[in-house]
């Protein structure tokens, strides 16, 4: 991966036009992420933690400002290139797994590579591979409904970095587990960020998983402060 900034955000702003009047979420946000780091953004409900995470996916967009993925300007990309992006350079963890119940774990993972149209010879072998990465790799053949939530967690992190993405988006990733399987996860995430250089932009509530982050960020009233 170059060293160019992964993300470069500049006076981003959010609203949402109302019946009665314009919902302001996020207001003037500046933010740039380097290659490899980890950070984690937190905040009460409500601050516009998963909005800014939507639109650093593509999955929304901005009302004013500036967005960079890459050195691209996200705005300017078609419904087509939002998508690729998303299956190809973001990885998403989400507070629920999103996997899919009529699947194994080992097909779920290779979703990305199949929709991509990469050989499936070699996208079932990366898939192995990312379920043993990530410790499941006694679960390759089972149902994701066979599985406890914590390895379905690990099935669908597994499955965000299968196309080796510049960066993975993690949307409370804890949020649905139990304290031990959350502290096991928030491990798993920062030793891969570590381990393959992943960038990681963590939003969660877990003061402790924020804690194991390189760098943490607050959102208050759709405004974004470092935190010391």
């Amino acid at each position: 991966m170059s060293s160019q900034a992964v993300y470069s955000l500049a006076g981003v702003s959010k609203q949402y036009e109302g019946p009665i009047e314009t919902v302001s979420v996020l207001s003037n946000v500046n933010l740039h992420v380097d290659s490899g780091e980890s950070i984690a953004i937190h905040g009460a409900s409500g601050s516009g933690k998963t909005t800014l995470l939507h639109i650093m996916g593509t999955l929304d967009t901005l009302s004013a400002g500036s967005a960079k993925f890459c050195g691209r300007d996200m705005a300017a990309l078609n419904q087509r290139e939002r998508a690729r992006m998303r299956n190809d350079e973001i990885g998403f963890v989400f507070q629920f797994h999103h996997l899919l119940p009529e699947f194994s774990a080992v097909e779920n993972v290779a979703m990305p590579g199949l929709i991509a149209g990469t050989n499936s010879d070699e996208i079932y072998d990366r898939a192995r591979e990312a379920l043993i990465r990530v410790g499941l790799e006694h679960r390759l053949s089972h149902k994701v409904t066979t599985l406890s939530g914590g390895e379905r967690q690990r099935a669908a992190i597994a499955r965000a970095v299968l196309m080796r993405p510049a960066v993975i988006l993690a949307d409370e990733p804890t949020g649905s587990l139990d304290e031990k399987t959350g502290q096991m996860v928030g491990e798993l995430l920062a030793s891969l960020n570590e381990e393959m250089g992943t960038t990681l932009v963590v939003v969660t509530h877990n003061n402790e998983l924020a804690c194991m982050m390189q760098r943490r960020l607050e959102l208050r009233s759709g405004e974004l402060y470092a935190e010391h």
